[in-house]
Formats: C-alpha cells, sequence, structure tokens
C-alpha cells in the first residue's frame, strides 16, 4: 500500500506522485533511459547499455518497489525508488533526475516523498549507496540525516527514521519561533507535503 495523492513541486512546473507498479512502468524506464551518460553512471555507479536498464525497469515492477516520480506533461523526469528488503537486508532508495530538472528543488522534493513512504509502510532504516561522485546524491542524502561511508568506489550509508523524527519534534518544540520561520522556508514545505499526505490517508 503507498500513498496515493498528488503533490504539486515547490518552484517547478510538475507535480510528484507515486507510480502504479505495472502499469507505468515504461515511465520509469523512459526516464532511465534518456538520462545522459553522467547521470547514468552517477545513479548505476557506472556506465550501463540500454538493455540492463529496461530489464532493471522491468525488476523494479515485479519486486514491489515504490517508485515516487516527478512529472512534467506526462513524462518522468526524476524518480525515486524504494526498494524492498531482501533478506536481512534493509530497504533501499536510489535516485535519478534529469538534467532538464536540475536545480529546482526536485530531489529534495522526491526525498521526502519516499521518506513518507517509508515511514508509512513501518521502516525504521534506510540504506542508500550512491557513486563516489555523485556530489549532489551525497549532499541530499547527508541532509536527510545519511551518514555515509566511502569504500569500494562508492558511498554506502543509512537513515534512521525512527531518530530523525525524533530530532524534528524536539527542534520544533524547542523553539516555536524558529519552527514557525521554518514555516515559510523550503524544509517546511517539504514537511507540509508529509503532513497533508498523513491527513489525506486518514480522512
Amino acid at each position: 500500500m503507498v500513498l496515493e495523492d498528488t503533490v504539486r513541486a515547490p518552484s517547478v512546473q510538475g507535480y510528484v506522485r507515486t507510480l502504479s507498479q505495472q502499469e507505468e512502468l515504461p515511465l520509469l524506464r523512459d526516464h532511465l533511459l534518456r538520462l545522459d551518460a553522467e547521470s547514468r553512471h552517477d545513479r548505476f555507479n557506472g556506465f550501463l547499455d540500454d538493455s540492463f536498464i529496461e530489464r532493471y525497469a522491468a525488476r523494479c515492477a515485479e519486486d514491489g518497489t515504490v517508485i515516487v516520480a516527478y512529472i512534467v506533461d506526462g513524462v518522468v523526469r526524476g524518480a525515486a525508488e524504494l526498494h524492498p528488503p531482501e533478506g536481512d537486508s534493509l530497504p533501499e532508495v536510489a535516485f535519478s533526475v534529469e538534467a532538464s530538472a536540475r536545480r529546482q528543488n526536485v530531489g529534495t522534493v522526491l526525498f521526502s516523498r519516499l521518506i513518507a513512504e517509508a515511514r508509512w509502510k513501518g521502516y525504521k532504516r534506510l540504506r542508500i549507496t550512491t557513486g563516489a561522485e555523485n556530489h549532489a546524491m551525497r549532499a541530499l542524502a547527508r541532509k536527510f540525516g545519511a551518514h555515509l561511508q566511502f569504500r569500494h568506489g562508492e558511498s554506502t550509508g543509512t537513515i534512521d527514521l525512527v531518530k530523525t523524527t525524533e530530532d524534528e519534534l524536539a527542534d520544533l518544540a524547542a523553539s516555536p519561533f524558529k519552527a514557525g520561520r521554518a514555516l515559510l522556508s523550503f524544509n517546511s514545505t517539504c514537511w507540509k507535503i508529509i503532513s497533508s499526505m498523513y491527513g489525506n490517508r486518514a480522512a
């Protein structure tokens, strides 16, 4: 079960929503195929051919991966993936944004929505892996509390969703003025998105 509401991304022309598993598979596949060589390298930690990406997208549709997409005019320009845990492993997250949609806070909105999905599923921790040269992804991960370690040419880390929630609530309780000012910032916008999603879910 996933959150089904549609959320407008601030300062951009598109919107963010969760894709259905089978019917909208081509949207994710086509997005990944459109990534330029550098973006494809960053996303998969190496250049991979089209056939691999097609198989990868098909597997996402079959294994219960949640895909949160940034959509412009019916075309997916950014995607956040929440892969279910395998055995004793942690659920894993991955992100990709096309060049035309960068520097518009799309990654932050996708990350916020994906964390909301993970919390709704009851996950306590997430795993994230990114290429060592993917500085934008590493910065975004740290923004959401990830502690990254570099090894074997890539950065891996975890996000503690329980600790993140406790810290955020404590920060708001400790400083009402800061909380009010934060409502005007983009970070607050992300939280209002998350709050509205839970509210819609409960209705």
